[in-house]
């Protein structure tokens, strides 16, 4: 916390001078009341004569209660009774306007500390987030991490800050008034002092508690903040499973959990005003009969009015000790989140920046992974000694099956993470020595899932652009095919897209990142399955846009699983003529770019098992063959046991499929049309209808619709595991 109240010490020290004066002015307000009302109700009939204030054979003291007691006596003999009662209560009133504005102007210059210290916490915070690489947040929850920008820094405001007044004012009003304390009746404050430590004790370990209290509370908050993030973020995936109950169910749970927490440590914190209250008075009647016993004593060493003196000033200080114990229990709180906070603030960043990095603009030459291994974890690694060598203008396209480490690798170029062992080089300087903005800045990414922001098609398609102009953007999207539909919406340009796109398609949202990287116009594109998750039509259009972006002096590695299934479902000539086309599509946009698949290679399937390609070969007559070990082998069953059937349905690890209604199965799992080959699906439950059931028992699928075919091959090819064939009947 040290380093963010630096920067607001002049609000400190002003705040300090201001309750300075303001315990000095209170203190002097009690002194000044004592002997004027001792005179003026006749507890004091002594006359009393002006003392010089230089009298070296009076002290200081003496002199000033002397000519208090003068000067009062002169009042009442001028004014009379009744007017030195009413001036004695505008002194007060005066005494007490000044205590207060000096309170007021501590109080006032202390706002600016508190909110600079939050600003600067939520924003220190903020970039350091933003910094992070992304390996951090595949370990972190994002709903914990918006959990401490919120609730932890509010708690910080509120326990920590909140508590910077009374850290300020009352050690001031303590020492002054100790002071003055010690300067009446040195007897009387080291018998107030021996009692003290005992609350103190009292009030340590009570706080120590409330912290570790505070410490779960918060860990429950970012739980329940997790839940709704997920919730908000998985809302289309719990309506098509009919989850509603069972997130609602989670999220009850989670904050059952956070209100327990929090009772305890309000009820601890409660706790406070009446143990120190407690303690207060108990030191009070403690003080009064020990200076009770001294007055009765024959060598008293205060006389009553002092005493009485002295019993002012020391309730007074109850206030600032319970302001204190208030202290001590609400920093403990607030110390818990920053805990939490600096779990972020503190984390390391692995990828660094040399001291003094090589400079770059653009590609010249080529980029080149040379034995490359990576591991997430520094155990397991998805790639091993890596070769891969990319000229420039070349496309180049890595396919492979779900897991297999094709995202990683692209991932490696713009140093979201750094390789465990190899290099990569762009033009022979390897990207470890390039400077980190110039060499995100060469590089463009459109991904499967397209991310937008809440802002206007304007503004996501200039995101990252500085000073793009509107015609820059409009040329932008009419290349990705954009530029029609964002000209049919309410405000054209201007319109925004609603959360993560949430007003738009798949295709569309597609288009608009398309059109942001074309804008960019970067050296290298890349492109991870950026087709894979639409539909026909969707696809279709992306794909021109991408024809596009061919035509451009641009370096593009593709992405996919996508490709693999889309050249397995192509030597089935029974395919619809809309999938065929794009594949015709592909295979000529490889070509021009002088990229070559193996054939053999086209064969293969890196997601099924030797038994299920074995029965798409011999069932469907698709030439495909397994890329996995034979030992690694699953089956294809058919199930007509009922009971049999029942288990697999009921067994929620089995991804259910269905022709054209999934919705039978009252599990709210896919249709057959709905699955793509991006899906990687463990075991499988193909609910067959009548007409395909009768086709493969028959062993005649060539009477098949093509549609029906291609979209169960589709489906067979989606299980890693076991596949179950089932008759809708």
């Amino acid at each position: 916390m040290r380093r963010y109240v630096a920067p607001y010490k002049r609000y400190m020290i002003g705040s300090l001078i201001f309750n300075l004066l303001s315990a000095v002015l209170n203190v002097f307000s009690f002194a000044s009341l004592i002997p004027m009302l001792n005179l003026l109700f006749k507890v004091d009939k002594t006359v009393y004569g002006f003392i010089a204030w230089d009298d070296a054979a009076h002290s200081m003291k003496d002199i000033l209660v002397n000519n208090m007691y003068y000067y009062t006596q002169q009042i009442m003999q001028t004014f009379g009774p009744s007017t030195t009662l009413l001036l004695i209560g505008l002194f007060l009133v005066t005494a007490t306007l000044l205590k207060t504005s000096c309170y007021f102007a501590s109080a006032g210059m202390l706002v600016p500390m508190r909110t600079g210290i939050v600003r600067d916490i939520r924003s220190h915070v903020y970039h350091k987030i933003t910094n992070l690489p992304l390996s951090f947040f595949s370990d972190e929850r994002k709903g914990d991490i918006i959990a401490r920008m919120s609730g932890d820094v509010n708690e910080i405001e509120n326990s920590i800050t909140g508590s910077l007044e009374m850290l300020i004012k009352n050690p001031i009003l303590l020492l002054c008034y100790f002071s003055v304390l010690l300067y009446t009746s040195w007897q009387l404050t080291v018998f107030t002092i021996v009692v003290l430590p005992l609350m103190g004790w009292v009030m340590g370990k009570i706080g120590r508690q409330l912290k570790r209290q505070s410490l779960d509370a918060q860990n429950k908050w970012s739980e329940t903040m997790s839940q709704l993030e997920e919730t908000l973020s998985g809302m289309r995936i719990i309506k098509a499973f009919t989850a509603e109950r069972k997130m609602q169910q989670r999220f009850d749970e989670s904050a059952n959990a956070f209100r327990q927490a929090t009772n305890k440590v309000s009820i601890r914190q409660a706790s406070a005003h009446p143990v120190s209250e407690f303690l207060g008075t108990f030191l009070i009647v403690l003080v009064l009969w020990y200076g009770g016993t001294l007055i009765f004593s024959n060598h008293p060493p205060v006389d009553a009015p002092t005493f009485i003196f002295y019993m002012v000033i020391l309730y007074s200080i109850i206030q600032p000790l319970k302001d204190l114990s208030k202290a001590t229990y609400s920093i403990p709180k607030g110390m818990a989140s920053v805990e939490r906070v600096n779990k972020i603030l503190n984390a390391e960043n692995p990828i660094k920046e040399t001291p003094n990095p090589v400079h770059v603009d653009g590609l010249k030459d080529e980029i080149e992974f040379r034995n490359i291994t990576f591991s997430y974890n520094g155990r397991t690694n998805v790639l091993d000694n890596v070769n891969l060598t990319v000229k420039r203008g070349q496309t180049i396209a890595i396919v492979g099956q779900s897991g297999s480490g094709k995202s990683t690798l692209v991932d490696l170029l713009p140093r979201y993470h750094d390789v465990t062992e190899g290099e990569i080089l762009l033009d022979g300087v390897n990207v470890k020595d390039i400077a980190l903005k110039d060499l995100r800045a060469l590089i463009g990414n459109v991904n499967q899932e397209a991310i937008l922001f809440n802002d206007t098609f304007f503004n996501n398609i200039a995101f990252g652009v500085e000073h793009a102009t509107q015609e820059d953007v409009e040329a932008a999207a009419r290349i990705a095919n954009a530029h029609d539909f964002i000209m049919e919406s309410e405000e054209g340009y201007n319109t925004k897209v609603g959360d993560r796109g949430c007003r738009l398609s798949g295709g569309q949202r597609q288009r608009i990142s398309i059109a942001r990287a074309i804008l960019k116009n970067p050296a290298i594109l890349i492109l991870d399955e950026a087709t894979s998750a639409l539909d026909t039509e969707s696809e279709r259009l992306v794909q021109e846009a991408l024809e596009h972006l061919m035509k451009t002096n641009i370096n593009m590695l593709f992405v996919g699983d996508f490709f693999q299934h889309t050249f397995d479902t192509s030597r089935d000539g029974n395919v619809n003529a809309s999938l065929h086309k794009n594949i015709n599509t592909y295979k000529q946009r490889f070509s021009s770019q002088g990229l070559t698949i193996d054939a053999d290679t086209l064969k293969k399937s890196w997601r099924c098992s030797k038994s299920v390609c074995d029965y798409v070969r011999t069932t469907l007559g698709v030439d495909i063959f397994s890329a996995r070990s034979e030992t690694d082998d699953t089956s294809v069953v058919y199930i007509s046991d009922e009971e049999r059937i029942a288990d697999i349905i009921d067994d929620m690890s089995i991804v259910k499929l269905h022709y054209q209604n999934a919705a039978l199965f009252g599990l709210g799992h896919k249709n057959w049309g709905q699955t793509k080959g991006e899906d990687n699906y463990a075991d499988v439950c193909i609910m067959l209808n009548k007409t395909t059931a009768t086709a493969l028992k028959k062993g005649m699928p060539e009477s098949l619709a093509p549609s029906t075919k291609n979209k169960l091959y589709v489906a067979l090819t989606s299980a890693k595991g076991n596949v179950y064939l089932i008759d809708e009947n």
